[in-house]
């Protein structure tokens, strides 16, 4: 009946911890995390549903996503594909939050099993609770990012070893095996960290040299090699050399050591000092915010450590407390928690702030373990000491119990809605972003994407993913090559996405979206007129007109309608602007380039604002085409060029943008 109860115990809180995921995913994270690997991973898993571990893009330059290594024009990630993997298999089941949920479930009720066995079943599902009540991992376990699937292989491996160890299973020494393996595969350097108190626990046990001890240790070490085998052949097709990882390829010094570590152009000397600055922090911060409970949390953890110390640690309970060790230490030779940690001089400007720190996220297991043994110490002794008592100081005790138990409660609530009440505030600003998107219908069309990070796909627009075959729902692509990309899908209606703003939605910025109808037309020439809203005050407008081999400058006064209206003649080898009471000027052009217009509205004091319209124009064999222009209004210089997008209605009363475009 007890194991009864037991089981029914661990199947409850793997339950809740599959609805408790599955809410925050869906509610908190609906447009994901700011951390954008997480479109990595997904772009991944559907690359994998297809069979595919390569991505072979139309047009590369305008078709690449974030940490895609580019290998001749085929395009691979620079992640290891078993997360993907994982995220594929809820995608074949209808939607990817499916293994999220899966995942949790079954990292709290193996972290359950997992305890009951080094200590109690008592202590065991109390353990699966703390754990489930952690922020870091009720975050990143409702996270597309690898960390908490590598975990379920993790604690997986160290629930079969030990069974293993107990039972002299050889069938449950292979388990161990395969997902040692299957962990080395998915995060090997996270994998060995973990593995290293089992190692050494291992080659305890192997000082007898009984046979059966080394034949089972022998299953776990050569099933577990095969992981490492396996690893190492996904390298060879992906990179060409076994010894060569993905991320290795991507960046190369994007990797394991101390000194010069750098990744798309980010560089820093990486020296102790400092890994033992930033790793100090991220545990700092580990402790007092992220565990349950938060410091009250991590003092029932020390408190259960002490206790089974004093009564003298047995061998599985010092192989659990090993992680304490190898975690930490390990992660002093990875320069990614400084990373993740934004600034050391200044509190909560990186991703620690919103994810906690990740790499540290398998110290989650100890943690809640040892609280467990911790929190039942603390009540035995207060068992002990109530023994005998008069029931008036029983009942002041178990007063002050109750108010321990409200504050315990009441900071484990507190230090989980913080983190998700800031991963909410950006969702929302993600909703705001995404709006025009996601009322429009897009089947069948071509979406072009500004780049606020740089030439990616999915750094940051997360949910605008392409399919892995580019043949089905919408098609996203950069504004490079933009004919070459128009030419590859001729049938689709195009559209650009813009936005006016700063695309800062984790520094508290909102933006004002906008998806343009792009048309493209094509002559022997094409002819344009740009209509300009000149508000009441100005004086002049000062036009500017240039192209790749030259431009030049016209103004005119005939503002006093309210609107300035330019034509635009683009010809083989001329770009020309006229209008009203506007001088014409003609610039040289030739080829495949971005005609640029901008028109600075001066309120006569020198003060004013910019229309700047991008233009993207084309000869090929006599004939000329265009796309409609990108078009912005700046107020700042420093936003033209990506910030300062037109969007009707977001503006000041008289400004205002209407172009249009015929062949002629």
């Amino acid at each position: 009946m007890r194991q009864h109860r037991h089981r029914l115990a661990a199947v409850g809180l793997a339950v809740a911890a599959a609805l408790v995921v599955s809410f925050v995913s869906t509610q908190i994270f609906p447009y994901y995390t700011p951390n954008h690997d997480e479109a990595v991973y997904l772009q991944q898993a559907a690359m994998l549903r297809e069979g595919q571990l390569f991505l072979d893009p139309p047009v590369t330059e305008s078709f690449r996503p974030w940490f895609f290594v580019d290998d001749g024009g085929q395009l691979y990630a620079k992640y290891a594909p078993v997360p993907a993997a994982m995220f594929a298999v809820g995608m074949a089941l209808g939607s990817p939050r499916i293994t999220l949920a899966l995942v949790a479930a079954g990292v709290v009720a193996l972290t359950a099993v997992l305890v009951s066995t080094v200590f109690d079943r008592a202590t065991g599902r109390l353990a699966g609770l703390l754990l489930l009540a952690s922020p870091l991992f009720v975050v990143n376990a409702s996270a597309f990012l690898p960390y908490i699937p590598t975990t379920l292989w993790n604690v997986g491996f160290a629930v079969a070893y030990l069974h293993a160890d107990q039972t002299e299973s050889y069938r449950t020494a292979a388990l161990a095996g395969v997902a040692v393996g299957v962990a080395f595969f998915s995060r090997p350097y996270t994998a060995v960290l973990f593995a290293l108190p089992f190692i050494a626990h291992a080659c305890w046990t192997l000082r007898t040299l009984e046979r059966h001890v080394v034949l089972r240790q022998g299953v776990i070490a050569t099933v577990g090699l095969a992981g490492v085998a396996l690893t190492l052949g996904y390298n060879a097709v992906v990179t060409g050399d076994p010894l060569l990882f993905p991320y290795q390829a991507f960046a190369p010094q994007d990797g394991i050591g101390f000194g010069r570590r750098e990744i798309l152009g980010y560089s820093r000397q990486y020296t102790p000092i400092l890994a033992l600055r930033s790793n100090a922090e991220a545990l700092w911060v580990l402790a007092t915010k992220w565990v349950v409970a938060g410091a009250l949390g991590s003092l029932a953890a020390l408190v259960g450590l002490v206790a089974t110390l004093r009564r003298g640690i047995t061998a599985k309970e010092a192989t659990l407390a090993g992680l304490f060790l190898t975690v930490p230490v390990g992660n002093l030779f990875f320069w990614g928690t400084l990373n993740a940690l934004g600034s050391l001089d200044r509190a909560g400007d990186g991703l620690i702030h919103f994810l906690g720190p990740y790499y540290h996220a398998d110290l989650l297991v100890p943690t809640a373990a040892f609280g467990a043994v911790g929190l039942r110490a603390s009540w035995s002794r207060l068992q002990t000491f109530l023994a005998g008592r008069s029931w008036t100081t029983s009942r002041h005790v178990l007063a002050a119990l109750v108010v321990c138990s409200l504050v315990f409660g009441g900071a484990g609530v507190g230090m989980a809605s913080a983190p998700l009440a800031d991963n909410h505030a950006v969702s929302e600003r993600y909703e705001q972003a995404y709006q025009p998107v996601e009322s429009h219908s897009l089947d069948d069309s071509l979406v072009f994407l500004p780049t606020p990070y740089g030439d990616w796909l999915g750094h940051p627009f997360q949910t605008l993913r392409n399919d892995p075959g580019y043949d089905s729902g919408t098609v996203y692509a950069l504004e490079k090559r933009q004919f070459a990309v128009v030419d590859q899908f001729p049938d689709r209606e195009i559209y650009r996405y813009t936005y006016n703003g700063e695309w800062a939605p984790t520094a508290g910025q909102t933006v004002e979206p906008r998806l343009q109808r792009v048309e493209h037309v094509r002559g022997e020439s094409v002819r344009g007129t740009i209509r300009l809203g000149v508000p009441e005050f100005a004086e002049s407008v000062s036009v500017r007109l240039a192209s790749d081999n030259g431009s030049e400058y016209t103004t005119t006064n005939a503002v006093a309608s309210g609107t300035v209206t330019l034509n635009l003649t683009v010809e083989e080898g001329a770009a020309t602007i006229s209008g009203e009471r506007v001088t014409p000027v003609t610039v040289p052009r030739s080829g495949r380039e971005t005609v640029l217009i901008s028109a600075f509205v001066d309120y006569g004091t020198g003060a004013g604002f910019t229309y700047r319209f991008e233009l993207p124009v084309d000869d090929e064999n006599g004939t000329v085409r265009a796309l409609t222009p990108y078009v912005e209004v700046c107020r700042d210089a420093t936003q033209c060029g990506g910030q300062a997008a037109y969007v009707p209605g977001a503006h000041i009363d008289g400004v205002d943008v209407e172009t249009n475009l015929t062949a002629s």
